[in-house]
């Protein structure tokens, strides 16, 4: 909104100032201390209409240390995130491009499922929540509508060389030419395809079409076949991953923002025509604006904070881990960096890992010897320390490091192939 004001003010009365919305480094660092404020200001208002709502946790007897005191603490704290993401995007963005507009659609859809889970839980007294079909439902819903617009969406688009383009059959969009300093000319194609980065590797391109080996190389057009149901994939893996990883104070919270971060980079890149050469990443036109939400999601994660951290004034619930998970995803995909979240995520990856290895060790040496064992003491990991008897805080803050680990190393990975 402010940006189509100033741009009118700019244009039509040569405001001073005005200008500065042009640059997308005002527009992030502006979007990201708005959300901050957001968060912080109004959080505390919505903790207190939470309480007398008396929308308070209840907590299953786990045998953790300090469990007891976070029976009656307000949940759905979520709604801060939200709302933290929300208003910055109107503010800052231009809401006619279509990565703000899968952005939001991903963090409303999945807020409103995580809420729906919450509402029963609270509301309803059923401990179960919102049936685990639904909620997959849910997920599955937005991966398909991702997957759809990634892959049909004329604005979504990546350049490459134009020969490279004709030579690969590329559906081409657009093209353009760059004269360089020494008066050669370079022909670019703005393609749709199904071209995706991947770290660590020389050539770090991959097709999805090459994946399928049937299809024939001018055919990059079906590449959605095995595109949108991997995109499906990512979103509910990651979605539940970031829900499970919500189980101590400030924990997912502040994985999420590490990880925002990282990925605030890779869009900045990408947007910029000079360092995405350099780098040799893919050209995403139109990604500038993937900046600033990032920048909101930051603010809001770290806002989010301020109550969240131990210990907790507020638990986000459903309604904000189901959102979290969604949101980094979906910036993953459209950033086309989906191959890096194993990496990137790992922190969710492993609290992840760690469930499907309990579940599946117990139900096996149950079949096998008639009495389920375990490998870790609890699930998720986390827990598993709780009971070796470490502080919920101290958890969380080496947690924290890992994630910063490993989100560098992510990082470093434009540079180490």
């Amino acid at each position: 909104m402010l940006y189509y004001l100033f741009e009118f003010l700019e244009s039509n009365y040569d405001l001073p100032g005005a200008g500065l919305y042009q640059y997308v480094s005002f527009r992030a660092a502006m979007a990201m201390l708005v959300s901050l404020l957001i968060s912080i200001v109004w959080g505390n208002n919505i903790i207190q209409k939470l309480r007398k709502l008396q929308v308070g946790e209840t907590v299953r007897e786990l045998g953790l240390a300090g469990q007891k005191q976070k029976e009656g603490t307000p949940t759905m704290g979520g709604v801060i995130i939200v709302l933290s993401i929300l208003l910055p995007c109107l503010l800052f963005t231009r809401l006619e491009n279509i990565y703000i507009q899968l952005l939001l659609v991903a963090t409303l859809w999945m807020a409103a499922v995580g809420a729906i889970d919450d509402y029963i839980k609270i509301f309803k007294k059923d401990k179960a929540g919102l049936k685990s079909r639904f909620k997959i439902l849910g997920q599955v819903i937005l991966g398909l509508f991702v997957g759809l617009v990634m892959c049909f969406h004329q604005d979504i688009v990546v350049r490459t060389s134009y020969d490279d383009a004709v030579a690969q059959g590329y559906e081409i969009v657009k093209q353009t030419e760059v004269e360089a300093e020494d008066g050669s000319v370079y022909r670019y194609a703005h393609v749709k395809t199904g071209l995706t980065n991947v770290p660590f590797f020389k050539n770090n391109n991959l097709n999805y079409r090459s994946i399928l080996f049937f299809l024939k190389d001018n055919a990059d057009s079906l590449y959605w076949i095995i595109f949108i149901p991997f995109v499906i994939f990512v979103i509910t893996a990651v979605s539940n991953a970031a829900n499970l990883t919500d189980g101590l104070d400030g924990l997912a919270a502040g994985v999420s923002a590490i990880i925002a971060v990282a990925l605030a980079i890779f869009a900045y890149v990408s947007s910029n025509v000079v360092f995405a050469d350099y780098l040799d990443v893919f050209y995403i036109p139109k990604s500038e604006e993937i900046v600033i939400f990032s920048s909101a999601f930051i603010g809001a994660c770290v806002g989010f904070l301020w109550f969240n951290s131990f210990p907790a004034k507020v638990f986000m619930g459903d309604t904000g881990s189901l959102a979290l998970g969604s949101i980094i995803a979906t910036l993953a995909i459209v950033l086309r960096k989906e191959l890096f979240i194993p990496l990137l995520c790992g922190v969710f990856f492993i609290e992840a890992l760690s469930v499907t290895l309990q579940v599946s060790y117990f139900k096996y040496t149950k079949r096998k010897y008639g009495e389920g064992r375990r490998i870790f003491r609890m699930s998720p990991i986390h827990h598993h320390f709780q009971k070796l008897g470490m502080h919920e805080a101290k958890i969380v803050t080496r947690f924290w490091i890992v994630g910063i680990l490993l989100a560098i190393i992510t990082i470093v990975t434009l540079k180490v192939r």
